[in-house]
């Protein structure tokens, strides 16, 4: 399963069934799961580790030094859970000594020419379509997707359950379960598509909306809101996320205009 035309350094740890086609640069100190296929003309660099049933596409870099001036040569590492696919010349850099490590969850798809920088943290099921960036330190939560051509600022964090529209600047935190639009960036209302399609009941979503009514469209400010939400709104999972999420936030909150 590994061509003869492939560069596999002798120390990668290479699981059972993986296949590594022609051209392709497996170096030192990586890790490749089962069922793993690293296509031709992609590299997995120094300091990765993949798990099983991944697909490195033709032209991919999985494990590239940080783009930060401050990366001094430390040792890193880059991580990208079961099944991830990363397409045609995207790029994910290991990270820094801020972390330590870029990482990717389960089963999520990095579509061509997108890009993670250094000390990412990205949660599983995550999609980023084709040509997104995101700067150093960004968090993604499970179930988002980033819509093409989005660029996101430093140390931003997104929910879960996230829905990014096509080609937005995303400066600041987007809370979790909602679909943001539009530059300036701004809350556009509940992701309840894509929160039905992963078995989310009415009656959760409905709660998700009423928390977001207070928050967005109550003229409380943030402070008074989450008052409000804690007063109204049934004790849920949801709740106590959305709620953690708003009082954690550094950069605020994306707005509504």
């Amino acid at each position: 399963m590994i061509s003869p035309l492939a560069s596999v350094h002798p120390d990668a740890k290479v699981a059972g069934n993986v296949r590594i086609d022609a051209f392709a640069v497996v170096e030192h100190d990586t890790v490749l799961g089962d069922g793993t296929w690293i296509m031709s003309g992609s590299h997995v660099l120094a300091g990765s580790r993949l798990g099983k049933n991944c697909r490195i596409h033709q032209g991919a870099v999985v494990g590239g030094m940080p783009q930060d001036l401050k990366f001094s040569g430390e040792y890193s590492e880059v991580y990208l859970g079961d099944g991830c696919i990363i397409r045609e010349c995207a790029t994910i850099n290991r990270g820094t000594k801020a972390y330590g490590k870029t990482t990717l969850g389960k089963e999520c798809l990095v579509m061509a020419y997108a890009h993670v920088a250094h000390d990412c943290i990205i949660g599983d099921h995550v999609i980023l379509v084709n040509n997104v960036a995101l700067a150093g330190h960004v968090e993604i939560g499970d179930w988002s997707i980033l819509g093409g051509l989005s660029a996101v600022h430093q140390f931003v964090k997104i929910g879960s359950h996230v829905m990014v529209g096509g080609g937005s600047l995303v400066r600041k935190d987007i809370p979790p379960f909602i679909t943001v639009a539009r530059e300036p960036l701004t809350f556009e209302g509940v992701n309840a598509v894509g929160l039905r399609r992963r078995g989310f009941s009415n009656t959760r979503i409905e709660e998700i909306h009423h928390a977001y009514r207070l928050l967005y469209q109550s003229g409380l400010n943030t402070t008074q809101a989450v008052s409000e939400i804690e007063r109204e709104v049934t004790a849920s999972p949801e709740r106590t996320e959305l709620l953690k999420f708003v009082l954690a936030s550094d950069r605020g909150i994306v707005r509504k205009q």
